[in-house]
């Protein structure tokens, strides 16, 4: 393959998969308690050019671009008073714990609701853990104890679907809860849309790089094909 054919095409990959990671930040961005996406890029590789008559050294040339990782951003987001009874929200340190059919999950996103048995579940019907790790029961009026909540310190956290995380649990966190509040998403909107425009116009170099390549190699194939004896 023509080497900056290669280099182009790779840049584009890369920025798919970071117009995703974007796209999928600006669709949560009012989402209780979700954490954003962040992507770093680096060299796929470099080649060292030298003169091939004198043998004196030209310099690198990369080889394109990937995606290096992609990690959540873990900052706490501001917290928003809502006055419902079953809404929490974790000033500082720490995450809910969620017991799903997929194992134990961790969470920032408060947006809690009684099940009919009265125990305090999240909005996809899993029972959210207290601080002994068994379900958390509403008091004989149908209020929360928020001390009775799970608040968990989580190592190496990652993320699983776009709310929950998993990793190492490292025992109760330094978080207290608050009641009638939800943290809000800490992905801007302002910040993703600048990132998306800026992603696209790098997708558009490549592709610009790849029909200007292009438009090269088909001329110099009919130079070539006009040529007597070719």
């Amino acid at each position: 393959m023509e080497r900056g054919l290669y280099i182009a095409a790779t840049g584009m990959v890369a920025e798919q998969v970071r117009q995703d990671q974007i796209a999928n930040d600006l669709a949560n961005a009012s989402t209780p308690g979700y954490k954003a996406d962040k992507s770093t890029q680096r060299s796929f590789g470099d080649m060292l050019l030298s003169n091939t008559v004198t043998g004196q050294v030209v310099g690198p040339l990369g080889m394109g671009a990937e995606i290096d990782r992609i990690y959540t951003d873990t900052t706490e987001a501001p917290v928003r008073d809502t006055g419902e009874p079953t809404d929490f929200a974790i000033v500082g340190q720490g995450w809910f714990g969620v017991q799903t059919p997929q194992g134990l999950r961790y969470t920032r996103n408060g947006q809690f609701q009684l099940s009919p048995q009265g125990t305090l579940i999240d909005g996809m019907g899993n029972q959210v853990l207290g601080r002994n790790g068994g379900p958390v029961r509403a008091r004989p009026d149908g209020t929360i104890d928020p001390t009775q909540l799970g608040v968990f310190t989580v190592a190496n956290a990652r993320k699983v679907g776009d709310n929950y995380v998993t990793g190492a649990a490292g025992g109760q966190a330094q978080g207290t809860v608050r009641v009638g509040a939800l943290e809000a998403s800490n992905a801007s909107p302002s910040r993703s849309m600048v990132d998306m425009i800026a992603s696209f116009r790098a997708y558009e170099a490549g592709q610009r790089v790849i029909r200007t390549i292009d438009s090269t190699l088909q001329k110099a194939a009919n130079t070539v094909a006009s040529k007597p004896g070719a």
